[in-house]
């Protein structure tokens, strides 16, 4: 998949702040609704490492399914949304729509088990963790050991993610795991061979966060602010999410 990518993920995240932030997305009173700067984050994300395949499992579609279709776009990858039930009449499905994501995404519905079961070397992965069962789907992940990420979503209380095990990889392949990279109730985890996970992962942010080089305008939210910080070699600029008590 290549190394960072930070024009991507700079194209990805403005994408998803404008179909995000300029719609009302409604949400089952049942359902987690994401912080803004989640689905920024995970699409970002998605689209710097440049990842092909994405694999999301969720209740119902959501802003984190435009993100991702946004990070697709990007990358020239694809999105397979799987559901525990068809969710036809949905407000973020008709923004996938009329941005021109929709073939990007392939909507599954059935036991997310299983589904996940059909797909090799994922890339990338968003589970909904708003789920009794969770745990299960985490494991049922088939991760790309070369370079993937899997992101746990909605955790609550002591909840935890893979916590940096996962099963079936081989010795030359390191995987570490951090907690609320942005906002509450994520988990990351990063999985990568021995000789490229500190060029990728360990380059940018350390301490295994990827290097998250931005550009384009500053956006504010109530909770907090993204400030940007231009490199004076480099000419990029770096956006960083500060929270506004600070």
């Amino acid at each position: 998949m290549g190394g960072w990518s930070p024009n991507s993920a700079t194209n990805a995240y403005l994408e998803t702040v404008k179909l995000c932030g300029s719609q009302e997305m409604n949400q089952d009173s049942s359902s987690v609704k994401p912080e803004p700067e989640s689905s920024e984050f995970i699409s970002a994300l998605a689209a710097g490492m440049n990842a092909q395949l994405i694999v999301e499992v969720s209740s119902d579609v959501s802003p984190s399914t435009i993100a991702l279709a946004a990070a697709a776009r990007q990358t020239g990858g694809r999105v397979i949304c799987i559901l525990p039930e068809d969710k036809t009449q949905n407000q973020s499905k008709k923004v996938i729509k009329e941005s021109g994501l929709k073939d990007v995404v392939e909507f599954k519905v059935g036991d997310a088990v299983e589904m996940l079961s059909h797909y090799e070397n994922i890339d990338f992965s968003l589970i909904d963790c708003n789920t009794d069962d969770y745990s299960r789907l985490l494991k049922a992940v088939d991760v790309n050991p070369r370079k993937s990420v899997v992101v746990a979503n909605n955790l609550e209380g002591e909840n935890k993610g893979l916590g940096g095990q996962v099963k079936g990889l081989k010795d030359k392949t390191l995987v570490r795991s951090t907690k609320h990279p942005i906002g509450k109730g994520m988990e990351v985890t990063m999985i990568g061979a021995k000789d490229q996970f500190k060029r990728d992962w360990d380059g940018g942010g350390g301490g295994g966060t990827p290097p998250m080089e931005i550009r384009g305008r500053v956006k504010k939210t109530g909770k907090s602010k993204w400030i940007v910080k231009i490199d004076e070699e480099s000419g990029e600029e770096h956006i960083f999410r500060v929270p506004n008590s600070l």
